[in-house]
C-alpha cells in the first residue's frame, strides 16, 4: 500500500544519497531562444536523459530498494502507460525482483517493448488506465505481490524529489519551476523540494486539457481534483494517469502555485521548440512546461530564472514526424 505520510526535504535528500551512482545526474541546460521569449534567463532541466529515457527512474529505484527481504521475494505489480513501467522492470530487474506490469491496450509498443526488455512480464488486457489499476490491485490482493505505485506513494514521491535538489543545486534562486503533471509524483517531489531549498520560488504545474487531473488555477485558489469529466485522446501519452494520487494532491493543495492547461496545438509547439531550438528531441509530455512558456499561460514568473523540466525522451518516430511536421 502507499505509505500515508508525504515525504520532506530530507526524505528528498537520503533518496538523493541512496540513488548516486545507479542514476545518471541529468544535466541543466540554457536556452537563449526561450529566454528572449519569456524576457528573464531560462533553463532546461533534461530528464530525457536518464536511464530508461525519462525520469520515473528515480522514484521506482527509491521504493524498489525499500522492499523487505519477504516482498522481493514475493514479487511485484505496478501500473503504466510506458514510462514508469519501464522504470520499474528496471529497478526490479536491478534488485532481482520479479515484476508485472499492467499496461492498457493503447500502450506504445515502443514502451511495451522496453518494459519486456527489462525483463519484466507485461499485461496488456486492460482497455485503459482505469482498469489497468484494478487488474493490478486485484493480482496484488490474490497473489500478495507488492504493489509498486507509479505515484501515489511517500518514497516514490521523494525519489522523485532529486530532481527538485539538483534543480535548485544548479539555479540557486529560481524564479519559477514548470513541471509536468499528471498522477502529480514528479510535480509532488519537485515542489516539496524546491519549496524547502527556495521558498520564493513558483511551482507551476502543467497539464494537457485533454487529461487534466488538477483544476486549472492561480492563487488565491489551491490546487485541486479535476471534476472528473469526459477525457479525449491527447499527444501526451506520458500524462494520462485516471486520476491525481491523493498523496500528491495533498502536496500539490500545499506546495503548488499554479496549475495550467494546454491545448493539443500548444503541447506540440513546445516539442517542435524544444526540437528545432534546443535540440532536445523529447516526448509530448515532456514539453508541457515550455508550451505554457511559449503560450505566455503562466500568471507570475517570479523574479529569478525559469525552469522547465523536460521528463522524458520517449517518444514514437511516427509521432515525432507527426507533431514535427505539423508546424
Amino acid at each position: 500500500m502507499p505509505s500515508a505520510a508525504l515525504p520532506g526535504l530530507d526524505e528528498c535528500l537520503q533518496a538523493a544519497a541512496r540513488l548516486e551512482g545507479r542514476i545518471h545526474r541529468t544535466p541543466m541546460f540554457t536556452s537563449r531562444s526561450l529566454a528572449e521569449i519569456i524576457g528573464r534567463p531560462a533553463f532546461l532541466k533534461a530528464e530525457l536523459f536518464q536511464r530508461t529515457g525519462a525520469f520515473k527512474l528515480r522514484g521506482a529505484m527509491n521504493r524498489v530498494a525499500d522492499l523487505s527481504a519477504e516482498e522481493r521475494a514475493a514479487g511485484a505489480v505496478t501500473v503504466s502507460a510506458g514510462n514508469h513501467a519501464q522504470a520499474a522492470a528496471l529497478a526490479c530487474a536491478e534488485a532481482g525482483v520479479d515484476v508485472i506490469v499492467f499496461m492498457p491496450r493503447s500502450a506504445s509498443e515502443m514502451k511495451v517493448a522496453a518494459t519486456r526488455g527489462y525483463g519484466a512480464s507485461v499485461d496488456l488486457e486492460a482497455a485503459d488506465g482505469a482498469e489497468a489499476f484494478e487488474r493490478m490491485h486485484d493480482l496484488a490482493a490474490r497473489s500478495g505481490r507488492v504493489v509498486i505505485h507509479p505515484f501515489d506513494d511517500s518514497r516514490v514521491i521523494a525519489g522523485q524529489g532529486t530532481v527538485g535538489v539538483e534543480i535548485c543545486a544548479d539555479v540557486p534562486a529560481p524564479g519559477a519551476v514548470l513541471v509536468p503533471a499528471s498522477g502529480g509524483g514528479l510535480v509532488s517531489g519537485v515542489a516539496i523540494a524546491v519549496k524547502a531549498i527556495a521558498p520564493s520560488a513558483r511551482v507551476i504545474a502543467v497539464q494537457p486539457a485533454a487529461t487534466a487531473t488538477l483544476r486549472a488555477s492561480v492563487p488565491p485558489q489551491r490546487p485541486s481534483a479535476a471534476s472528473g469529466g469526459s477525457r479525449q485522446p491527447t499527444i501526451a501519452d506520458a500524462l494520462t494517469a485516471p486520476a491525481m494520487g491523493q498523496l500528491c494532491l495533498a502536496a500539490c493543495a500545499e506546495y503548488v502555485d499554479e496549475v495550467v492547461h494546454l491545448s493539443e496545438e500548444e503541447i506540440a509547439a513546445g516539442v517542435r521548440f524544444l526540437y528545432e531550438r534546443a535540440k532536445l528531441a523529447c516526448e509530448a509530455g515532456a514539453a508541457v512546461g515550455v508550451g505554457a512558456l511559449l503560450a505566455g499561460k503562466v500568471s507570475e514568473l517570479g523574479e529569478g530564472p525559469s525552469v522547465a523540466v523536460v521528463s522524458g525522451g520517449n517518444l514514437t518516430p511516427a509521432l515525432a514526424a507527426s507533431i514535427l511536421g505539423g508546424g
